[in-house]
């Protein structure tokens, strides 16, 4: 068993405002030079020469989207004899489609423990945002939600609705316990059924406060072969955190609280809490695989937690924070290639780009006041020069870079369809899962941001500087938006988004310079399905379609 006692939810103290940026790559070992002798060391295996005197022709680098790279490709047609005659359409020409990883073997039952008003939905909804942004197959089974849809249906059938106030979670009224046990029960048969049929992650949201109850789990997911149990139990000490959750309980349109005033909502909820807590008992049972964490991420206790996956989980939950914030995406001015069309490329800004980073202090200014703010960029310079006047802290991420359109780098779309049509249609038809040759798919893409995401649930005040892919990935997570909608994202430039996170999503407000820039969003094909019209809220669900 391990205790994580720091602050996890505290960022580090802030370094002055002033000097330069520091460089974050977490993904990369590799020192300065690195890339460049391997580079020679390839090229010199392939080609020995001599060295180039001084006076000699100025050597041109061979990488993904030089002209080096696209001249051998039309000038060396390749000589291999045993590939099929016809390839797979996907993979014709410059670039080929990304599989999905295989996760069908990660089978694990996560399920909540805690009284009520300690934050088990907010952990659960936020587990699930994540893991699902990371293509892991994830489900809460909400057995509050259980309830309320059963009585719904019983309501409509017979015209009787059911008194669901704090008695019927009394332990000393037998049929309401006998009936709040089914329930567990039945969501937790749906549960192990839904990860049967391909499910990864099936959280059971329930309080699950007694030892008996987690016996009973225990035996029930043993019964079946290669799913893993793990305990994940909510405690909050904090006044403060647990007032604010009540109220968040009684203010935001419970059917249980209907019909009753805020106050009266708020008494009975109480009595409800107090129920839970005659019979609460905090996991304690040595062999038990489990989290527990104080406070929302002010101490985090793990045991028996193994394997990638569940380690996986352990690091996020011990990054998350629920102190106020703010995070502000912005992509960079318009650049010079956007002016021109073309993708990619480090291109310094336009004039209207310059326009634009010297009018965005004092947007910024205007939101934050006097609060602390961080202002991360990519390691391309039209983000660093759109950043260069704001007077915060500022930290370059080579993980925030630009998609890599490999050999495409540099072209228009234009000259994409012409040189490659094949790949230009196969892109338009899975733009998510496309990866360019010698470059990237917004899945990989997803990848590579993984420790941003870390960061940005860790910190307080964020503004990221960025381009229009990074900031769709980022502002997909945080509304939890499907991955085949994520590439049609409208990102403009020269426009401020603004999210808050709240207990349940993103509240967002979005700012938009009087500073003309080219439109650089491609909608998604005619062809294909509608981008989904998505609510973007901050709303708790009340009621479940398993019932």
């Amino acid at each position: 068993m391990t205790t994580f006692l720091r602050p996890l939810g505290t960022p580090p103290s802030h370094p002055p405002r002033t000097g330069s940026p520091r460089i974050v790559d977490p993904n990369s070992h590799l020192q300065p030079g690195d890339l460049y002798r391997v580079n020679n060391a390839l090229t010199a295996l392939k080609d020995p020469v001599p060295p180039a005197s001084s006076q000699g022709p100025r050597a041109v680098p061979i990488g993904a989207g030089g002209p080096l790279l696209r001249q051998f490709d039309k000038s060396n047609p390749s000589k291999l004899t045993s590939q099929a005659a016809t390839p797979p359409r996907s993979v014709v020409g410059i670039g080929g489609k990304v599989a999905k990883p295989d996760y069908s073997e990660a089978k694990i039952v996560l399920a909540m423990v805690g009284l009520p008003a300690r934050g088990k939905s907010y952990l659960s909804n936020k587990l699930m945002r994540y893991l699902k942004w990371l293509e892991y197959d994830v489900k809460v089974f909400n057995v509050g939600q259980l309830r309320r849809s059963r009585a719904k249906q019983r309501r409509e059938q017979s015209g009787i609705k059911e008194d669901h106030t704090a008695s019927y979670f009394s332990h000393d009224n037998a049929e309401a316990t006998r009936l709040r046990d089914q329930l567990a029960r039945d969501s937790l048969e749906m549960l192990i059924q839904w990860l049967k049929d391909g499910g990864n992650v099936a959280i059971h949201d329930a309080t699950n406060s007694t030892k008996e109850r987690r016996a009973f789990i225990e035996r029930r997911v043993a019964k079946e072969e290669g799913m893993a149990l793990i305990f994940l139990e909510s405690i909050c000490d904090d006044p403060a955190i647990i007032a604010a959750n009540v109220a968040l309980k009684v203010s935001m349109g419970d059917p249980d609280y209907k019909d009753m005033s805020p106050e009266d909502a708020k008494r009975d909820f109480l009595r409800r809490i107090k129920e839970y807590e005659a019979v609460y008992e905090p996991v304690v049972e040595p062999h038990l695989s489990y989290f527990k964490i104080i406070n929302v991420g002010d101490q985090v206790t793990v045991c028996r937690i193994h394997g990638y996956l569940q380690s996986r989980i352990a690091f996020y939950l011990m990054n998350l924070h629920l102190k106020p914030r703010r995070i502000f995406f912005s992509r960079h001015g318009e650049s010079q290639f956007n002016v021109e069309g073309k993708i990619g490329g480090d291109s310094d800004l336009s004039e209207r780009g310059l326009r634009y980073a010297r009018a965005l202090p004092d947007l910024i200014n205007d939101n934050i006041g006097d609060a602390e703010l961080t202002v991360w960029t990519s390691n391309l310079k039209r983000t660093i020069q759109t950043a260069q006047d704001l007077p915060y802290t500022k930290l370059i991420w080579k993980s925030l870079d630009e998609l890599d359109a490999g050999v495409c780098d540099g072209m228009t779309y234009e000259e994409i369809e012409r040189a490659y049509p094949e790949d230009f249609a196969n892109r338009d038809d899975d733009k998510f899962n496309y990866r360019y040759r010698g470059g990237e798919s917004y899945r990989d893409v997803v990848v590579r941001l993984e420790p941003v995401i870390m960061e940005l649930e860790r910190q307080e005040n964020v503004l990221v500087v960025g381009h229009q892919a990074i900031l769709r990935c980022l502002y997909a997570y945080f509304h939890n938006l499907p991955q085949a909608d994520l590439p049609y994202i409208k990102i403009p430039l020269h426009t401020v988004i603004k999210l808050t996170p709240k207990a349940y999503g993103c509240d967002e407000e979005r700012y938009t310079l009087p500073i003309g820039a080219v439109d650089t969003h491609r909608p998604k094909p005619k062809t294909m399905h509608p981008v989904s019209p998505h609510r973007i809220g901050t709303g708790r669900e009340y009621f479940t379609e398993n019932a």
